[in-house]
């Protein structure tokens, strides 16, 4: 077994109770997790309030910041193929892709480092005479940053970077289900020497993230996960008017016309969909295929999903792993049955395999008969794909907009001009032309609707953690001339 502990005020202690964590590839217990109670969550605020306002933190420069963010980057890079073990232990996510996100998560530090001295104010030409006046960009504050399992050092990433370059200080919940990988984590921020309570990381469940909400001296609550949790977070910052953005789920559609390269759409899709056991926000979930090439299309993707080698999430040849919970396979499940009772085909998986382990094979659903399907509505959270088909480009508009999410799109086609149409059509903060889950720092993400609100990434997500404060400075030694009439 091994025993994680949370990361208070620059220490790191056991919690109020311990939990054991499941190995999604055999659902046995592997580590010891600590389970914050809401007085460990008012220690953890109470020490980032401190950091905020008294002690190193708010005497740094912009620049020291920036080299503290540096150091964090290296000592990530430097340790992310154990932070991968970790993450592909604790959730089951494939070591070939945590290897390499995690080395990527390097960079999102790099480059808001690069940023922390660039967050400037401006001097505004004001109509006054004898006045100079101008905005300052100060930090907002305690941040309460809330992530889920599923590629939680990116999901922290680009909460933390921002958020520390900005000058704010951070309470970081870890969710409940697989929070090793951040809690290991920890141990960097204290190596990089961020001064003591600037960062801190601990876990828990529904209740812990109501206390930390809640809490007074929170002022902005950055959340990922799912639209339910998201209105209970909402609910709980109205008292204190505390600021949200919020990274939700989709039905992200992906759009294949017939003059696309199919072969490349194809090997999109299986990513969009099949990558990380389709545990991402951004799954392409819904195909909308024209008519014209459904039969072909469906072919060589069902072949294709058929060939994913599904396997011990540790081994480089696997594809595809376990789900994080059985929770999650038993809402899967749930999903397909009532879809398929409405008229969806199972075109292929759909069984949960023999053996130990939260497996559940790439699934297709043809939907082609079944409109009003729960598959289309509701998000999976796993490796199955609903299929829908249309004639020309203003149904396939249509169908992409059908929904109360709008995260991420895709769209393959061989006309710029279409491409371009599709691009001011869709509503979803993010459209891939041509390719499909691509990220960088330098790019926001974020979406609307049942998506959640704000932008992470880019020079946009620094400034979200700011608050911007005016100042007049009058130049003239004479007397204000009448104090009832200020000009």
């Amino acid at each position: 077994m091994q025993v994680f502990q949370h990361y208070i005020d620059g220490a790191f202690e056991s919690g109020s109770c311990q939990s054991g964590s499941l190995d999604p590839a055999t659902g046995a217990a592997w580590a010891l997790i600590p389970m914050a109670k809401a007085a460990d969550v008012q220690r953890a605020v109470a020490a980032a309030d401190r950091a905020f306002r008294l002690g190193e933190w708010p005497r740094l420069t912009a620049s020291a910041r920036g080299k503290l963010l540096l150091k964090l980057a290296d000592l990530v890079e430097a340790e992310a193929q154990t932070l991968a073990e970790i993450e592909t232990r604790d959730t089951g996510k494939i070591i070939r892709e945590t290897r390499a996100q995690i080395a990527y998560v390097a960079e999102y530090y790099r480059y808001y480092a690069g940023l922390a001295d660039k967050i400037e104010g401006a001097h505004l030409p004001i109509d006054k005479p004898d006045m100079e006046v101008w905005l300052r960009r100060e930090p907002v504050g305690v941040v309460a940053a809330i992530v889920p399992w599923n590629s939680q050092l990116f999901l922290s990433a680009v909460k933390l970077g921002p958020a520390l370059a900005a000058g704010c200080t951070v309470v970081l919940k870890a969710s409940e289900d697989a929070p090793a990988p951040l809690l290991h984590f920890a141990r960097l921020v204290q190596a990089a020497g961020f001064p003591a309570g600037v960062v801190n990381i601990l876990t828990g469940g529904p209740a812990t993230g109501q206390a930390l909400c809640a809490h007074p001296k929170v002022a902005h609550i950055a959340f990922t996960g799912g639209p339910e949790t998201a209105r209970h977070i909402v609910r709980a910052s109205a008292e204190n008017l505390s600021r949200t953005s919020l990274e939700l789920g989709g039905k992200s559609p992906f759009i294949v016309f017939d003059d696309a390269d199919l072969d490349s759409a194809v090997n999109a899709q299986v990513a969009g969909i099949f990558a990380a056991s389709g545990q991402s926000c951004v799954a392409g979930s819904r195909l909308l295929v024209q008519a014209s090439i459904k039969q072909d299309f469906l072919a060589r993707l069902g072949a294709r999903a058929q060939s994913v080698k599904m396997g011990a999430p540790d081994r480089m040849d696997t594809e595809i792993g376990p789900l994080c919970t059985d929770r999650q396979r038993g809402r899967i499940l749930d999903l397909i049955a009532r879809s398929t009772a409405m008229g969806a085909r199972l075109v292929a998986g759909g069984e949960v395999p023999e053996g130990p382990g939260y497996y559940f094979p790439p699934t297709i659903l043809d939907c082609t008969a079944a409109p009003d399907a729960p598959c289309l509505r509701e998000e999976f959270f796993g490796p199955v794909l609903s299929v829908q088909t249309f004639t020309d480009e203003a149904e396939a508009l249509h169908l992409a907009n059908d929904t109360a999410y709008g995260l991420a799109s895709g769209v393959f086609t061989n006309s710029l001009t279409r491409a371009h149409r599709m691009i001011r059509g869709i509503r979803a903060g993010i459209v891939w032309v041509n390719t499909y889950r691509a990220v960088s720092p330098l790019a926001p993400f974020g979406g609307h609707g049942l998506s959640g609100h704000g932008r992470e990434g880019g020079l946009a997500a620094a400034l979200d953690y700011t608050t911007v404060k005016t100042v007049w400075l009058r130049t003239s030694d004479a007397p204000i001339p009448d104090p009832f009439i200020m000009r």
